[in-house]
């Protein structure tokens, strides 16, 4: 790219998938959308401070601090059935019968059971006029339970989105990632390819 720094002007395509580890091996399982994006914020607010040593008056060595973990919010427009499932690892349906029609009800109590998950999700950017694309995975992630929040409809439609935050935390691989990045590439398609990649998604 031409121009010395890149904007940010979209986000979308968030995606799950289950996480799993043998030893220092993480593999993915189950990948799935969870809904249509809104927005993400990752706040790592658990990193150690830096550890400054001075000489000669000032600042002379330092030791960074280290990623421990953080806090996740995703806005979404509304999870989808499935994906809710998945995250919030949630039992099977029951089925309800409602006169001649049959109804699934998910029964949420102490057979849910939430897993570590990877968080996946594409970022649209502009320099010197050039758009391109990143996709970022979130190695391990647990959402917390999800806040239910309604407004009844007054004169025009008041569009309302579901938030759900969690933690991100280290993974379990030798080096203890917590986020993978790819570079800028030049369409949606080839970050969301590359953002399945990373989250094995065949």
């Amino acid at each position: 790219m031409a121009a010395n720094g890149k904007v940010l002007t979209g986000f979308s395509n968030p995606w799950v998938a289950l996480y799993a580890n043998t030893g220092t091996t993480v593999t993915y399982s189950s990948g799935a959308v969870l809904a249509r994006g809104v927005s993400v914020t990752i706040t790592p607010d658990d990193v150690n401070d830096d550890n400054i040593f001075y000489a000669d008056n000032g600042p002379a060595e330092t030791d960074p601090g280290v990623f421990s973990g953080g806090d996740l919010t995703l806005t979404v427009d509304g999870l989808l059935e499935a994906s809710k499932r998945l995250v919030m690892g949630l039992p099977a349906a029951e089925a309800l019968t409602v006169g001649t029609a049959t109804v699934d009800v998910t029964h949420y109590g102490d057979s849910q059971s939430i897993p570590y998950i990877g968080v996946g999700f594409v970022c649209r950017w502009m320099s010197d006029g050039v758009t391109t694309f990143t996709a970022t995975v979130l190695n391990k992630c647990k959402f917390n339970q999800i806040d239910t929040s309604a407004e009844t409809q007054e004169a025009e439609i008041d569009w309302q989105t579901q938030e759900i935050t969690g933690r991100v935390l280290r993974c379990d691989n030798a080096n203890h990632d917590w986020k993978m990045e790819t570079e800028d590439l030049a369409t949606e398609a080839e970050a969301l390819a590359a953002l399945k990649a990373m989250l094995g998604v065949s």
